[in-house]
């Protein structure tokens, strides 16, 4: 970490504070952290535009990637497995933006969740009712909510030896369990080959004797390989997606399922969703910065459709 830090230029003694969840660069002389769900400005300044740039750019190195003029845009894993986004002018119109996210040393648990107050007792007993039943479960939120901090502590709840293949974007779950496969996609190199995408990672693991399936976050065509794959016979898989509510968490499922590719009519997906995703656990955040478990609602069959049902309202 010490290495990383030293890379960060002014932001290395905020990269050195675990008390701090993210780090949020919107200019020189403007940084924002985030502690205890909170945003709270810094005095942290760079000396100047170049400056930041030049640590922006070191930044997203040290995670073996590239960023210039021709690709302005970057969203990588650091080494210490924070996420780092970066954007540079002009698409950044105010000097380069940097957003870290950051990742404890040590992940928080589910006993953890439940000891500070993220999900009730009631709650957690269903949630591990899920998994000792291999239910195919959905985990939605809006951003900062848990989602990915809930996802891997759900692992810590699976059997030993269970293999578990997890697919990511960017890496960034710690999984709590021991029989493990990461698989994280790759961006095109700067001639424009060698992509691999979510969707084709999917596709792999499903060749990899996986027990458990679990998909970092669904943002666009893989959701219809993911639910394929709840189909037949990946039971007990999970994943993240990004919604307002457990319903629109199934829409939007939907929607990206239709984005495959694939000439699947829309009533087919809606019927392939109604039998593969068995729950959706939504989280939520709160204006003091709290994350919880808001609500757990079954997916039920209703025809050709899906419809929710939550037993504990």
């Amino acid at each position: 970490m010490a290495s990383l830090a030293s890379l960060a230029g002014p932001l290395a003694g905020l990269l050195l504070d675990p008390t701090i969840g993210e780090v949020v660069v919107n200019g020189p002389y403007d940084v924002w952290v985030e502690v205890d769900g909170r945003m709270r400005r810094v005095d942290t300044r760079f000396r100047d535009a170049l400056e930041l740039r030049q640590t922006a750019v070191r930044l997203v190195a040290a995670c073996g990637r590239r960023i210039d003029d021709a690709t302005p845009m970057v969203d990588a894993r650091l080494p210490d497995g924070s996420r780092v986004n970066v954007v540079l002018p002009p698409i950044a119109v105010d000097g380069a933006l940097i957003t870290i996210r950051r990742f404890g040393a040590s992940p928080l648990r589910f006993d953890d969740l439940i000891a500070r107050g993220a999900i009730s007792s009631d709650d957690a007993l269903r949630i591990r009712g899920f998994v000792d039943d291999r239910r195919n479960v959905l985990i939605s939120g809006g951003t900062a909510t848990g989602k990915t901090t809930l996802l891997g502590a759900i692992t810590g709840l699976m059997p030993s030896y269970e293999r578990l293949v997890s697919v990511e974007d960017a890496a960034e779950l710690v999984m709590q369990t021991t029989n493990v496969a990461r698989l994280e996609a790759r961006p095109a190199n700067v001639e424009g080959r060698g992509a691999i995408d979510v969707r084709q990672l999917i596709r792999n693991a499903l060749r990899m004797r996986p027990d458990r399936l679990v998909v970092g976050e669904i943002r666009g065509g893989e959701a219809l390989d993911l639910v394929l794959a709840m189909n037949t016979g990946h039971d007990g898989s999970l994943a993240t997606i990004h919604a307002n509510g457990p319903g629109d968490a199934l829409r939007r499922l939907e929607t990206m399922a239709l984005m495959g590719g694939v000439d699947i009519p829309h009533a087919a997906i809606r019927e392939q969703i109604a039998s593969a995703v068995h729950a959706v656990i939504h989280l939520v955040r709160t204006a003091d910065g709290t994350r919880r478990v808001a609500s757990i609602d079954c997916v039920e069959r209703d025809g050709e459709r899906w419809r929710l049902s939550n037993p504990e309202s």
